[in-house]
């Protein structure tokens, strides 16, 4: 069994963000200008593709914004718009 070098074990226990990279690269600030450039170069961090509607806040939402209606109209007996 082949054993990954130092610099590519994975650190025991929970760590926040910062452990991790100062226990991959102790003076990871001497070469980068933020903590997340380090670890993303390093790969402890890493970029996830998503569709840019996933983004809009009124997509995200929206299944908490319909629980809230649901619930006021429940609490008020309020009946549903039509449209």
């Amino acid at each position: 069994m082949r054993r990954r070098p130092s610099w590519r074990r994975r650190p025991r226990g929970p760590m926040n963000l910062r452990e991790h990279v100062e226990a991959i690269l102790p003076e990871w600030e001497r070469w980068y200008p933020s903590l997340f450039d380090a670890a993303a170069d390093l790969g402890v961090i890493r970029a996830r593709v998503c569709a840019p509607s996933s983004l809009l806040l009124s997509r995200r939402h929206a299944a908490i914004r319909d629980e809230a209606i649901l619930a006021f109209r429940e609490r008020w007996n309020a009946l549903e718009e039509c449209d």
